[in-house]
């Protein structure tokens, strides 16, 4: 999966500050408890990616770095929320079913 220049400085953020990643940590596991499909917790997650980005970017280095000099165009967080929700979320496979004897 390949990630944005935005969704990347997101990801690469949250993996330098412990407290933010446990944060949105929690909030990705309740979305998927939560959520009747993956697809949605991913399009209601990646609305929230997008506002925390924009919030960092007007009091956090790199964010605002990136700001000055791409500007605050919204851009997609679908790739982000996805991967997310695959590294810190179980799955919801659905079980196998038992063949009959034959």
């Amino acid at each position: 999966m390949s990630l944005n220049r935005c969704e990347q400085r997101v990801f690469d953020y949250l993996q330098r500050h412990p407290d933010e990643r446990h944060h949105w940590q929690g909030k990705f596991q309740a979305a998927a408890k939560a959520a009747d499909s993956v697809h949605v917790a991913a399009d209601r997650l990646a609305q929230e990616l997008w506002r925390y980005y924009e919030e960092r970017s007007a009091v956090v280095q790199p964010f605002k770095d990136a700001v000055l000099h791409e500007g605050l165009k919204r851009t997609s967080m679908k790739n982000l929320a996805e991967l997310l929700l695959r590294l810190w979320t179980e799955s919801k496979q659905k079980p196998l079913q038992k063949l009959a004897p034959s």
